[in-house]
């Protein structure tokens, strides 16, 4: 088993018990597990976050259950849109991520992954509105307001995280203000703050022909923590583009995922530009040995947890293949070091 932290984000394994899913991780021959804590999606794997925050007692015996089964605890992710306008969602995702952080505190975790959100774009609006190609005065009117709410609810989630040291990984994910390395240092640089830097995820960045490793190197230490997370760019993105609106509409009949309040998850394009697939079906295990290397200049600590989205396999064939080949590329690194 490797002495770097290689695991998984365990969200795919939430028809499971904690102790199950850290079963899977072991015989994937992995070492860790990210556990998501709120936000989109439940904190299944994490019911008691709120002893945890307020029990001593409580927070051992959760990490007890991961020294019982040698595996690491490598992160809380709260993913969701704490800007959201609508309170009923931008609120909960908002007391959500201070709640992650006051949990990684209790449990003496360092790392919490996030989104940067993405609030309307005026006074009064009740849905988000991403703003990725400013070319008109407009639209920079509603990044300024947007921006204003982001360094404000930024400055205060930061002021939290350096009082409880503890440091705030944010996915760049589209429909969010961050969504590539400039915004990142953005935020960064608007709030001061050495506490906000990236989760490196490098499925989002394939798709807007962003180069992971340049963006590694760019951010330099910026970079807190990484999701293994591929993406196969399709026939389709020659006449399609990687921007993509053909989603439909999934009814309250059919199996969907709430993302708070009234809003769910919609089918992805049946002949799409672009899909997130399983490690290795969009780059193989040489990318990805350079992937980890580019990491370890950064941190040699760094963690980096398999996000398994690949509808074409089920969790845990997707969650093997992933594996085989992450394994594949830390092994290539041991055979070829820098």
């Amino acid at each position: 088993m490797t002495d770097h932290t290689l695991g998984v984000y365990t969200a795919v394994l939430h028809d499971r018990s904690l102790t199950e899913a850290l079963d899977v991780i072991g015989e994937l021959g992995l070492n860790a597990a990210e556990i998501n804590a709120g936000g989109f999606l439940p904190p299944t794997h994490i019911p008691q976050i709120d002893q945890i925050i307020e029990s001593d007692t409580a927070a051992q015996d959760y990490l007890g259950v991961f020294a019982e089964k040698n595996i690491r605890l490598a992160g809380l992710n709260v993913n969701g849109n704490p800007l959201h306008p609508n309170p009923v969602i931008g609120r909960k995702h908002a007391d959500d991520l201070r709640r992650a952080i006051r949990a990684a505190a209790a449990l003496g975790q360092k790392r919490v992954v996030t989104m940067s959100g993405l609030p309307g774009g005026e006074p009064g609006s009740s849905r988000p509105n991403w703003v990725v190609n400013a070319w008109n005065s407009g639209s920079l009117d509603v990044l300024d307001y947007q921006w204003d709410l982001a360094v404000d609810f930024w400055t205060d989630i930061a002021r939290l995280a350096e009082e409880l040291d503890v440091k705030i990984a944010i996915e760049m994910h589209p429909q969010n203000l961050v969504f590539n390395p400039p915004t990142l240092l953005r935020l960064i640089d608007q709030v001061g703050t050495d506490f906000i830097g990236a989760e490196m995820d490098p499925s989002h960045l394939f798709w807007q022909m962003i180069d992971p490793i340049a963006a590694i190197d760019h951010l330099g230490d910026r970079v807190f923590h990484a999701a293994a997370k591929d993406v196969r760019i399709n026939q389709n993105a020659r006449i399609y583009g990687v921007l993509d609106e053909r989603f439909r509409r999934m009814g309250p009949d059919e199996p969907r995922v709430n993302l708070g309040g009234d809003e769910w998850v919609n089918e992805w394009p049946q002949d799409s530009a672009w899909d997130f697939v399983a490690l290795g079906q969009g780059h193989d295990a040489a990318f990805w040995a350079e992937f980890l290397r580019a990491l370890y200049r950064v941190d040699p600590d760094m963690a980096c947890n398999i996000e398994h989205e690949d509808t074409s396999f089920g969790p845990i064939e997707g969650l093997r293949v992933a594996a085989d080949v992450l394994l594949s590329a830390e092994r290539k690194l041991a055979e070829a070091p820098a």
